[in-house]
């Protein structure tokens, strides 16, 4: 039986946790012998955009179909018209999407409910309008956390859940703690906190300013450009104790972890949370609300907070400021990071399809 993956998700963004997800996995699977004759892919023109596509570096002969970019305005809403000469085949996007071939077996894979949770409007109808209608077609759903899965259920009611499966992301081996205390945090230099990801509302990017301001912190924040109306707000708290890094390969972003006092990653929801095991990994204590999949997947809850405040924020910092405590929490992030690994991810993925395949050849 043939796997045909939709790297729709490529084409759709440049980069992003999603990217991460599939960069990781399709690596994994294309070099899978067991799967040599069996897999293929549906391209999209624009996807060279994509950091992460790039990297993957995908043979043309396993490419079975293109999309050019005049189609794609249109077509990444709709179901992928596609078809194996008759026989089942295993159909995988990339984002939520479909085939509409009566003879694909359709996994979806679910990564969070923002939309459903913090958008209004056109956006938030036509979303959740396309993520339905895969969802409650699909086959087999795959959830990234039980948190997850529980919205999935309480989005998409009356969906068979014998058809979900939960399967951690996993973490890069790109983060690990450096070996000389020299190139790790010390008291005796400016600590600063580190913020990494998108600023959407729910973020709560204003919160990580004014606690950086607060606790009188450099804040170093990872991601896109800050918008004219962000710079007013950071300079208006931080002044001149802020940098903005911009995107940061794996590389810059892991000597940063090690460099910092915290992450401080106070979003109001998350699929999963990815810097959270990325910063644990690296030996850099997490300061996050206590919500979403962070409660589910941070192991040590002891630095979780319960309120949207800079002083709560605040307070756990300055008990990171105790050596021991620090040391403490350091340790016991690194060894929560060990439960989640791209590798694990895979397997569980791969598995998934080899138990479809049997169920198909017989």
């Amino acid at each position: 039986m043939k796997i045909f993956i939709d790297n729709v998700v490529f084409a759709w963004q440049k980069s992003g946790g999603i990217s991460v997800v599939w960069y990781e996995l399709l690596k994994r699977l294309l070099n899978t012998q067991e799967l040599e004759g069996k897999l293929y892919f549906i391209d999209y023109a624009g996807s060279e955009k994509n950091i992460f596509y790039r990297l993957l570096n995908i043979p043309s002969a396993l490419i079975c179909k293109r999309i050019s970019s005049k189609l794609f305005g249109v077509m990444k809403y709709l179901p992928q018209m596609f078809s194996n000469k008759g026989q089942h085949f295993i159909f995988h996007s990339t984002y939520y999407r479909i085939c509409s071939d009566k003879k694909a077996i359709n996994i979806v894979t679910v990564h969070d409910f923002t939309y459903e949770y913090f958008c209004s409007g056109l956006k938030r109808y036509i979303h959740s309008l396309t993520k339905n209608y895969a969802l409650r077609n699909a086959d087999h759903i795959i959830c990234i956390s039980n948190n997850t899965k529980k919205d999935l259920l309480k989005f998409v009611e009356g969906l068979d859940e014998s058809k979900v499966h939960v399967i951690y992301n996993g973490v890069s081996d790109d983060f690990f703690k450096f070996a000389s205390s020299a190139d790790r945090y010390s008291i005796k230099e400016q600590p600063y906190l580190v913020y990494v990801g998108s600023r959407a509302s729910y973020k709560n990017f204003e919160l990580a300013v004014r606690t950086s301001a607060l606790v009188g912190m450099e804040l170093m924040i990872v991601g896109d450009k800050l918008t004219e109306d962000e710079r007013l707000v950071v300079d208006g708290y931080l002044r001149n104790n802020y940098k903005e890094l911009g995107r940061i390969d794996n590389a810059k972003l892991n000597e940063l972890y090690n460099k910092a006092f915290a992450l401080i990653y106070p979003s109001s929801y998350e699929g999963f949370g990815l810097p959270v095991i990325e910063a644990q990994k690296a030996g850099c204590p997490v300061l996050a609300l206590d919500n979403s999949s962070i409660t589910e997947i941070i192991g040590d809850k002891s630095q979780l907070v319960n309120e949207p405040k800079p002083e709560a924020f605040a307070d756990q910092i300055y008990k990171l400021q105790q050596e021991d405590y620090r040391n403490v929490i350091v340790e016991n992030g690194i060894n929560n990071a060990k439960r989640f690994s791209w590798d694990e991810t895979y397997r569980q993925y791969l598995l998934l399809y080899e138990d479809i395949m049997k169920c198909y050849d017989k």
